[in-house]
């Protein structure tokens, strides 16, 4: 009984903290959307649970938001206004560890249009899938792609 009731005063602690770093997320993420010159803000590494909490505020706030970093000990979370959503190459150098430069960007896109890639759409879902549901669906699946994105999907 008596470590029951030392468990029990555990998971209330627990939870708690939860709340209590649930409060705290808000309020921070509060200030992010008030801040009109801030369109992304990176947040200080952070467990699994705080994570999820995070990715679930931003999500209720509107807000796109995305982990990043390898090891469970350094990954943290960015959180981007929706306006400023991060493009693929911009999510590529995060994952990098890299810190997003859209000049460079832009320069590696020149540079690339006049060498070895050729100019088109960044990802082309008939390819991308083509391995797993094979040709005549992967089309199908494109075409219900480029439907759903005449609705924002």
């Amino acid at each position: 009984p008596e470590q029951a009731a030392r468990m029990k005063k555990l998971q209330e602690q627990e939870k708690r903290q939860k709340v209590e770093f649930r409060k705290r997320m808000e309020q921070e993420v509060s200030q992010f959307i008030q801040a009109t010159g801030e369109p992304r803000r990176r947040f200080q590494p952070m467990n699994k649970i705080e994570r999820s909490i995070l990715h679930d505020v931003a999500e209720v706030a509107g807000l796109t938001s995305f982990s990043f970093g390898d090891d469970e000990d350094s990954r943290y979370v960015m959180v981007f206004k929706k306006e400023f959503a991060p493009s693929d190459e911009e999510l590529e150098a995060y994952r990098r560890g890299e810190e997003w430069d859209p000049a460079r960007a832009e320069e590696r896109r020149r540079l690339r249009v006049g060498g070895a890639y050729p100019p088109g759409p960044p990802n082309d879902y008939k390819d991308k899938y083509r391995h797993l549901i094979g040709s005549d669906a992967a089309k199908a699946a494109a075409r219900t792609m480029e439907a759903n994105k005449a609705y924002g999907c």
